[in-house]
């Protein structure tokens, strides 16, 4: 028997290769975020504002100081990283109320009183995501269906006369690219675009923050000779 191989479950066994492979695929799910911050007392109307355009630790997406990884995932403004393919079956929209009216304040205010609702709402009703690649817009839903949206949810109670709660952009599901995912290649630009109609409000006095996320699931090769 010397030589030979057995297999106690009598399935036949693969053959081994002669040659090692050249490379590796490494698969998981990941989730790729920016932040677009919309300036307190600010006109929306009719504006085209970009979204997964800076990387962490650059100044941009109507931010004055530099992002952190609060604000975005990227370490490549606008690009995939290569060796990287990236197929996206979820987007999300998450509101953050600032405390400012410009990007000096903390993105941490609830979003429990009238004004900060009438932002939430002229958001959700006047907002509309679209994909940027290079030369084609590509329409993708509004605000309003986007991932944690389908509504407004969460709560809000009143007592010792303050009022106490949070409401954001729905309960978390996922609305787009459930059956069809889009595919990102490695080395692809793209950006999130967030384009409001020509009847959107003004910003109220503070600052809000629209933070993007991509639900998906990514391929990695990695080279080993």
């Amino acid at each position: 028997m010397y030589g030979s191989t057995f297999n106690p479950t009598g399935a036949p066994v693969p053959p081994v290769p002669f040659e090692q492979p050249k490379s590796l695929y490494r698969f998981g799910e990941l989730s790729l975020w920016s932040t677009f911050l919309l300036v307190g007392g600010g006109a929306v109307a009719s504006s085209v504002n970009r979204l997964f355009t800076t990387p962490r630790g650059q100044v941009g997406q109507g931010f004055v100081n530099a992002l952190t990884l609060a604000e975005t995932s990227l370490k490549e403004g606008g690009r995939v990283p290569a060796g990287v393919a990236y197929d996206v079956f979820g987007v999300s929209a998450q509101l953050l109320k600032s405390t400012a009216a410009a990007d000096g304040g903390t993105l941490s205010a609830p979003i429990d009183t009238a004004i900060e609702i009438a932002d939430l709402v002229n958001i959700q009703n006047n907002g509309i995501l679209q994909w940027n690649f290079t030369q084609t817009t590509v329409d993708i839903c509004s605000v309003y269906l986007a991932g944690s949206g389908g509504g407004t949810g969460g709560s809000i109670s009143t007592g010792n006369a303050a009022d106490l709660g949070n409401l954001n952009n729905g309960f978390g599901q996922i609305w787009m690219y459930r059956k069809h995912p889009v595919a990102l290649p490695g080395n692809s630009t793209f950006a999130i675009e967030l384009s409001f109609g020509s009847r959107a409000a003004a910003i109220s006095a503070n600052s809000v923050a629209v933070r993007v996320s991509l639900l998906g699931y990514y391929k990695n090769v990695i080279e080993i000779g």
